[in-house]
């Protein structure tokens, strides 16, 4: 495959896919936020540089994807070529993700729903503040940047995570994390008809017809034969992905912000709208959860969530948001090898069918395995 290569103000050359500019869709804040970028959108694109920590970007964005902010001599390479470094970041990302599900399905045996979604993003909000003021930031203290984390604490945290703690009551880890990874599939969609700029090509009405195409083998075989319970906790997950879907497009708002800081003020405000809705609903001080479940919901709060941030905006800046696109489509293989050999879940044919059209529309959408208009 060509490449193409640009000079970088540093005298650096950048290397970049001949595809670069074909519309994309990467993730923002993966498993939590799916974000819409395309290559040919400077829009869309400051969103994304601005959330990865840059303050602006050049008029021209060149295809070979180089993005350079003068004033922190900083450089972000969106097609940068991956080496085993990032490859294992990569890797490492996707397993704390895909573990989540696994974490979640050891913590539900003792610890209610509502309960487990409060001390995730409670102590994840702890962590990743005192990163922030460790870092030398602060914090903002405007009433009106604070409403808007908490607007998306609840389409990003507090809503999807309560979806998908609850179903997983019902659904097994396994099937949880392949519904999950419909979520760029929605936010197309929902782009289509909520923004200007990112409207339906060829490729991605594909894509999309792929994806739902999964999501109707996956569910539909099961459907004849399953419960009611069942089929509202395979919904939930659907609205969970659709709901990181809505926080994709209302994501774009964020300008000029840190990343620790957009983590640590979404999470915070999900925190704060979490406590009234646990003590109204469940009984968290008459919980006495067993060892496996505080250790599955440690590893959940602390690895697959607070420390998975970290590892996603690291990678994001070591290798770009095109190639980061890939922890989509390995999120669900680590998920799917946790719930089957250590939990013992049975994965039907089905769901194995369904998990190959939903990869196959997110490859058609990714573009880069090949390009349709």
């Amino acid at each position: 495959m060509q490449t193409t290569r640009s000079r970088h103000p540093s005298g650096q050359t950048s290397i970049g896919s001949p595809f670069a500019h074909v519309d994309q869709t990467t993730t923002f804040l993966c498993p939590f936020v799916f974000e819409f970028t395309s290559q040919s959108n400077p829009p869309v694109q400051e969103m994304i540089y601005s959330i990865a920590g840059f303050d602006g970007i050049p008029r021209s964005i060149q295809a070979s994807g180089s993005v350079y902010r003068s004033n922190h001599r900083r450089r972000f390479m969106v097609n940068k070529t991956m080496g085993p470094g990032e490859y294992l970041y990569l890797a490492l990302l996707s397993i704390l993700w895909g573990a989540s599900f696994f974490f979640i399905k050891l913590a539900l045996r003792d610890i209610t729903p509502l309960t487990i979604v409060l001390i995730r993003v409670g102590i994840s909000a702890l962590v990743l503040t005192a990163l922030v003021y460790a870092s030398g930031k602060r914090m903002p203290s405007s009433p009106g940047i604070w409403g808007t984390f908490f607007v998306m604490g609840a389409l990003n945290n507090l809503i999807p995570f309560s979806l998908i703690i609850w179903g997983e009551q019902y659904v097994e880890s396994s099937i949880a994390s392949i519904l999950n990874a419909t979520s760029p599939v929605f936010s197309i969609i929902l782009a289509h008809f909520l923004t200007s700029e990112e409207k339906m090509t060829p490729g991605r009405v594909a894509g999309v017809v792929l994806g739902l195409a999964g999501v109707s083998i996956l569910i539909g075989f099961d459907g004849l034969q399953a419960s009611g319970a069942m089929l509202l906790g395979q919904a939930a997950m659907l609205g969970a992905a659709l709901c990181y879907a809505f926080s994709a497009v209302y994501g774009r708002r964020f300008r000029k912000l840190p990343p620790l800081v957009i983590a640590s003020g979404v999470l915070t405000g999900a925190t704060v709208m979490m406590i009234p809705l646990v003590l109204l609903f469940e009984k968290p001080f008459t919980l006495h959860p067993g060892g496996i479940s505080i250790a599955a919901l440690s590893g959940l709060t602390l690895l697959s969530t607070a420390l998975a941030f970290v590892l996603y905006f690291k990678i994001l800046a070591l290798t770009g948001p095109t190639n980061l696109l890939l922890v989509t489509f390995l999120i669900p293989v680590s998920a799917v090898f946790l719930g089957v050999v250590v939990l013992g879940e049975n994965l039907g044919w089905n769901a194995i069918a369904g998990m190959i059209f939903i990869f196959a529309g997110l490859a058609v959408t990714d573009g880069r395995l090949f390009r349709l208009r």
